[in-house]
C-alpha cells in the first residue's frame, strides 16, 4: 500500500449511505474493452502491461483479476501484480503497545464512506515529491466509490480529520490502495478499523499490495502471487457490507 499525509480541512462531507447503515452494494459495470492479461500466466514479472485506460469497468476487471495501476513519470499507464503479496487478516495482526494505548487514549472515532474525497485527497498531497495518485486516478477511484466499489475509512478528532484509508472492495478481498495521517498513528488506527468492520461483515483478506516496514510491524506478511490469485478467485463473488457507523477507537483496543 501507497500512502502520503497532508493537512485537510475540518468537518466531514457526508454521502447517502444504504438505508440499513452498511456500504452500498456495488453496482454492477460493463465489461472491460480491454484484454487485461491473467496474472498467473505472467512469470515471475511483477509489471504485466501498459496501457488501456481508467474507466470503471477496466478498473473493477483489473482488481478481479489481483492488478491494479500505478502511474510513473512519463510512461504509459502501467499496471503491475506483485509477487509475492502483501496481506493482513485478523489472525496475523499485531497491536503494539504504543497503538493499543492510542486505541485507548485518543478520544478518536472511526467513519466509514464519511469522507471518501477528503481520504483520497489527503493520500494524494506530497509537498516534498509528485506522487503516483494523479487528478486522474483520483477521479477513477472517486467514480468508483460512487458505484459502491470503493471505501473509506475515517478517523476523527472531533470534527477534524486526522487520519484515514481507501480501496477497492471485490467480494471478501479489500484492496487498500492508500493511507494517511496527521496525527501519530491515526493511520494505523484507520486500518485497525478497516480490518475489525470488514471481517465483522464477512470479510477474508486486506490486500495491502506491498509491504513496506510500518504494514509490516502490523502483522502484514506476503503470500506468493499464487496463493493470493487463488483465494480472490474464491473470495471475490461473495457479498460483503460493512457497517458505516461512527463510533470509538477504543472499541478497537482489544
Amino acid at each position: 500500500m501507497r500512502s502520503n499525509a497532508r493537512k485537510v480541512e475540518d468537518g466531514p462531507r457526508l454521502l447517502p449511505v444504504a438505508a440499513d447503515g452498511r456500504t452500498r452494494p456495488p453496482r454492477p459495470v460493463p465489461p472491460s474493452v480491454w484484454a487485461l492479461p491473467d496474472p498467473g500466466l505472467q512469470g515471475p514479472q511483477e509489471l504485466i502491461g501498459f496501457g488501456a485506460d481508467l474507466a470503471p469497468a477496466t478498473l473493477v476487471d483489473a482488481y478481479r483479476r489481483g492488478i491494479f495501476p500505478w502511474p510513473h513519470v512519463d510512461t504509459p499507464l502501467p499496471w503491475f501484480s506483485p509477487d509475492p503479496r502483501g496481506v493482513i487478516t485478523t489472525d496475523s495482526l499485531h497491536r503494539s503497545r504504543s497503538l493499543r494505548r492510542t486505541l485507548r487514549r485518543s478520544g478518536w472515532t472511526t467513519t466509514v464512506d464519511a469522507d471518501l474525497p477528503g481520504v483520497v485527497a489527503a493520500c494524494a498531497d506530497r509537498d516534498d515529491e509528485g506522487t503516483w495518485l494523479t487528478l486522474e486516478m483520483q477521479a477513477a477511484y472517486r467514480r468508483l466509490h460512487e458505484l459502491g466499489w470503493v471505501h473509506s475509512v475515517e478517523v476523527w478528532e472531533g470534527r477534524r480529520l486526522v487520519g484515514g484509508i481507501y480501496g477497492v472492495q471485490i467480494g471478501a478481498v479489500f484492496t487498500g490502495e492508500s493511507m494517511f495521517h496527521r496525527a501519530t498513528d491515526a493511520s494505523k488506527v484507520a486500518l485497525v478499523d478497516l480490518l475489525d468492520r470488514f471481517t465483522a461483515a464477512g470479510g477474508a483478506l486486506l490486500d495491502v499490495q506491498l509491504l513496506p516496514p510500518h504494514l509490516a510491524s502490523l502483522g502484514a506478511l506476503e503470500v506468493p502471487r499464487e496463493v493470493f490469485l487463488a483465494d480472490l478467485r474464491i473470495l471475490r463473488t461473495r457479498q460483503v457490507r460493512m457497517a458505516v457507523g461512527r463510533r470509538p477507537v477504543t472499541t478497537l483496543a482489544g
